[in-house]
């Protein structure tokens, strides 16, 4: 079987699962884990090794800015002191635990223990934003662990840096260098992700040409991620700062059919590519695992693997729960609820992310030798990975539900018809300004406000008595009123979302519902 053979195998069956996974209602990263898995188990199936720039280079950057455009600066805003505890508190933490139960239950070392704490100590932005967008999570908890997911990766980047530097050499720990590096890395990214964002918009601003437009989207989280890499700074920082600042900025650059082009363009390779690499976790666990040397196999890996996973686990629940309560007295919410603190601790899966840093960690020591025991880090991250996603990933929608935090249908509907209310109401006062200015004729005047009544909520919506519209056929002039009041609509939109009136996920379903109409309208 040839290379392009394989990868294509790979991708019809990534897409049937991934297509399986939505018909069936189930978590789509959990269920292309499993199937992976089974596939890589079957006796005639290759080996398979994944070269680590595949993952690091060409999967992980496109995916993580993804998942950072889901999230804007408004929303960001009342989480960031959480966040900014999960980031560095929970995410040191996390290593020393998984070090200390590794070097413990493991043939690992206390340096190599520590890359393997070092790798599996932030949750995976990948794995939260895919396993999430099926969830009618509150607004805040959703954020939160998006928010947690994205930037809790350069602490861990920083702690995997300075403990494979350590491993490698065979030095100690300096709590000095390690600050500076994460200075280094966490604020040179920022900074690298925040310039790429406004040169991207700028070309954005400067241009209407769909295809330009959808190359550049394309390009963005490659051009961070290398840039950043180039420059010894964090390429996933600067992937994730790029992403939110666009997420915030980008439906403002562009026209509406560029704006549905490039959302098709990149949900398509989106789709594709967490649908690979998420089958190609469980695929490669087999041929990890056949690798090991025999004292590395059976039962300090079963064991290893089990008992790393639960502590990434508890550690994470004895972290959030505290912190939660103290948030809930500040804000005096009355008794501390056990809700919101128990989907947050259990959103936190690994996935892609731990897989790359762990496929990076070098071969050989500074003085040639080979690397102790890295065969084995690379098996227990992805076993801890693959576990991860199937309990947590197939058992978070039963704890969302059973802790009762989910969002209603009724409320996202309430919401919506609110602002199509008001989108409506701005409207009809614009055609009211048309009227006495008496620029439009009169019949599409008419004819255009009964439609924007209609479209009110029912104890409103007395549209007066129909008159005919003028049987000439005005389309020209209905076209072009139609598309003058889309834009008096987004604006509104636009207005109701900054004075934080509905949420971002409302003011997407309603823009991307005018984008589609403004598109029909062309031609």
């Amino acid at each position: 079987m040839t290379v392009l053979t394989a990868v294509l195998l790979l991708v019809a069956l990534a897409t049937v699962v991934a297509t399986g996974a939505r018909h069936w209602r189930v978590p789509a990263p959990s269920l292309l884990v499993v199937a992976g898995l089974a596939v890589g188990l079957l006796p005639w199936v290759p080996a398979v090794h994944v070269a680590p720039e595949v993952i690091s280079v060409v999967v992980l950057p496109p995916l993580l800015y993804a998942s950072a455009e889901e999230i804007s600066w408004r929303e960001l805003r009342p989480v960031w002191r959480p966040v900014t505890v999960l980031a560095f508190g929970l995410v040191v933490a996390s290593a020393a635990a998984v070090a200390a139960v590794a070097a413990r239950l493991t043939p690992l070392g206390a340096p190599m223990a520590l890359v393997l704490g070092a790798v599996l100590a932030s949750t995976d932005p990948v794995a939260v934003t895919a396993l999430g967008r099926r969830l009618a999570l509150p607004p805040r908890v959703r954020v939160l662990v998006q928010s947690e997911s994205l930037f809790n990766d350069a602490t861990s980047l920083v702690l995997f840096k300075v403990a494979v530097g350590t491993a490698v050499a065979s030095g100690a720990f300096a709590l000095p260098a390690a600050a500076g590096r994460f200075v280094e890395l966490g604020g040179g990214g920022a900074l690298i992700g925040a310039a790429v964002a406004g040169v991207v918009a700028f070309i954005r601003r400067k241009t209407e040409d769909p295809v330009l437009e959808t190359v550049v989207s394309l390009v963005t989280p490659y051009a961070a991620y290398v840039l950043a890499e180039d420059l010894h700074t964090s390429g996933v920082t600067a992937v994730v700062v790029a992403g939110v600042v666009m997420g915030s900025t980008g439906h403002r650059l562009t026209n509406a059919p560029i704006r549905l082009q490039v959302h098709a363009v990149y949900a398509t390779v989106v789709f594709l590519l967490e649908s690979v690499v998420f089958a190609l976790i469980g695929l490669q666990l087999p041929t990890l695992v056949r690798e090991l040397d025999p004292a590395e196999r059976g039962w300090p890996l079963a064991a290893g693997v089990v008992a790393v996973a639960a502590t990434v686990v508890v550690v994470r629940l004895l972290w959030v729960f505290p912190l939660s309560a103290v948030m809930q007295f500040r804000r005096k919410d009355g008794p501390v609820s056990w809700r919101v603190p128990l989907v947050a601790s259990w959103a936190g899966t690994r996935g892609v992310m731990p897989l790359a840093a762990a496929l990076s960690i070098p071969l050989a020591t500074q003085g040639g030798e080979p690397l102790p025991h890295r065969s084995l880090v690379l098996s227990l991250t992805t076993g801890v990975v693959v576990l991860t996603l199937v309990v947590q990933g197939f058992s978070l929608a039963p704890v969302v539900r059973r802790s009762g935090i989910a969002l209603e249908p009724e409320h996202t509907a309430r919401e919506e018809a609110r602002a199509r209310d008001a989108l409506s109401r701005a409207g009809l006062r614009y055609l009211e300004q048309l009227d006495d200015l008496e620029v439009v004729p009169e019949s599409v005047i008419v004819q255009m406000r009964r439609h924007l009544k209609a479209d009110l909520a029912p104890e409103d919506g007395d549209a007066g008595p129909e008159r005919p519209a003028d049987p000439s056929g005005l389309v020209a002039a209905h076209r072009e009123l139609r598309r003058a009041l889309i834009g008096v609509q987004s604006r509104e939109l636009r207005r109701l979302y900054e004075a934080n009136e509905v949420g971002d996920a409302t003011r997407r379903t309603i823009q991307r519902a005018l984008d589609l109409e403004e598109a029909g309208l062309i031609g």
